[in-house]
């Protein structure tokens, strides 16, 4: 019964979402009336605006490219393919993989988000191994399982507030920062993370579709992509030149990248003993390059891994910076503070959790991007709340402060399940050689955001620090 109604709302959504970059234009022009109607803001002023935002998420855009292919460069090394057939030798059953999927996709996203690639990889590897998977659903299992990075060691927000000197800090929000121990250590996020773990799995085994026909990745890939006419060792002794060369060492030499290599691991090592575990998106995307060279040992080799990961980029090169213009319109025209005032208006001491959940995930489809969204309306949420809280205690506002923050954090997070934005993190990697849209697989998300929507609501109002 209930998978039977995810595959209609599977059905809806393949007959009336656009493509992802379509849902960027329409979510610009509604922004900017928005802003126009409800702020006052001139076109000149919306249009300035978006401008100077379309550039903001440039170094942020990069980022997300150097991971895919630095990441699903990896996974072209044989050492990782022997190590995904030896996986398959125990996971035989599409259920289980669609478990062990979304299971090992929380985990890793509760390390940091950017490792929704390697579950990625993983996912995409053992629907070519194992039959009867369903991959349109087993992709928006993946991107399901990217939900639970908010309560782990690289949620935006919780970081952001035990910060130094932050923003929050510095404009007077804040007295002080605000340990994790009020954060990601709250029974509240415990809680979330039990949510996820445990019942993310199971409810995505009662989701799966009935029939598969033709929705196995086999059936979906384009005769010319179902292999690589030669593995990547085979390719890189193609272009060696029938005669002893220096060049043709030079290219094939495993001493030159293994030195370089080497050096790269001294400065990972030196920065997780002088920073602990700081996993920002540089440092992540520096071990995954050191990785490539010492799985794939010499630099034709890695080239050549490099040149199959990058084939299919192309939305993220061009879509990151309408997303960044949209959150131009609503940081510069002032569109964000107005909806942090519109929450002290109308919440209570009782409610304000639910208007800050709600807001989170409302903004979140200008916005996607967590720390960039509590940039924009975090500071007149915790404004709210002061007023909200009035004389209470100090530790009581840095607690009401902290559930707020919180909620602004799981809202975000989980109407990316209707928001296509991180999709483009997958799809290079999941839909390489087969013709699916954000459209064939969001619909299957429909019913896990409606239930965990119920479920996070009743908890960040109710469920204690």
């Amino acid at each position: 019964m209930i998978s039977k109604l995810g595959e209609k709302f599977t059905d809806v959504f393949r007959k009336n979402m656009p493509d992802a970059f379509v849902f960027a234009l329409v979510l610009t022009l509604i922004t900017a009336i928005i802003s126009f109607f409800w702020i006052g803001s001139s076109p000149l002023k919306i249009i300035q605006s978006w401008y100077d935002g379309f550039w903001t998420l440039l170094e942020f855009g990069m980022q997300m490219v150097l991971l895919i292919i630095t990441g699903y460069s990896i996974a072209l090394s044989s050492s990782v393919k022997k190590a995904i057939d030896y996986l398959t030798s125990y996971i035989k059953t599409p259920k289980q993989v669609y478990y062990f999927v979304v299971l090992i996709g929380f985990f890793l996203s509760m390390v940091s988000w950017g490792w929704i690639v390697i579950t990625a990889v993983l996912a995409r590897e053992l629907a070519l191994r194992v039959k009867g998977i369903h991959y349109p659903y087993l992709i928006a299992c993946v991107y399901f399982s990217m939900i639970g990075w908010v309560t782990g060691l690289s949620s935006s927000i919780p970081l952001l507030l035990n910060t130094e000197d932050n923003y929050m800090i510095k404009a007077g929000m804040v007295p002080d920062t605000i340990a994790t121990s009020y954060t990601l250590g709250s029974v509240l996020n415990i809680g979330m993370i039990v949510l996820m773990v445990v019942l993310g799995p199971l409810l995505m085994l009662l989701l799966v579709p009935k029939k598969t026909i033709g929705k196995e990745i086999n059936d979906l890939l384009a005769s010319d992509d179902r292999s690589e006419t030669m593995t990547i060792s085979e390719e890189a002794n193609s272009f060696k030149l029938p005669f002893k060369a220096v060049s043709d060492r030079l290219n094939n030499s495993m001493i030159l990248q293994y030195t370089v290599a080497l050096m790269g691991v001294v400065y990972i090592v030196h920065h997780f003993d002088t920073k602990g575990f700081d996993l920002n998106l540089n440092i992540m995307i520096f071990v995954f390059v050191m990785m490539g060279l010492l799985m794939h040992k010499t630099p034709m080799r890695y080239g050549i891994s490099m040149k199959r990961a990058s084939s299919n980029i192309s939305a993220i090169l061009f879509q990151f910076p309408f997303y960044a213009g949209i959150m131009g319109i609503i940081q510069f025209t002032g569109l964000g503070a107005e909806l942090g005032k519109l929450i002290a208006s109308v919440a209570t001491e009782e409610t304000y959790p639910f208007f800050a959940y709600l807001l989170g995930g409302v903004v979140n489809f200008a916005i996607p991007s967590g720390g960039g969204e509590y940039a924009v309306i975090g500071p007149s949420v915790i404004e709210a709340v002061h007023t909200i809280g009035g004389d209470v205690s100090a530790i009581k506002l840095k607690e009401m402060t902290s559930r707020a923050s919180l909620s602004i954090a799981y809202g975000e997070a989980l109407t990316n399940l209707l928001q296509p934005f991180y999709l483009l993190l997958l799809l290079p990697i999941m839909a390489k050689g087969i013709k699916l849209q954000a459209r064939d697989v969001m619909g299957f998300l429909v019913i896990p955001f409606l239930l965990y929507f119920l479920a996070q609501i009743a908890m960040v109002l109710w469920l204690p620090l």
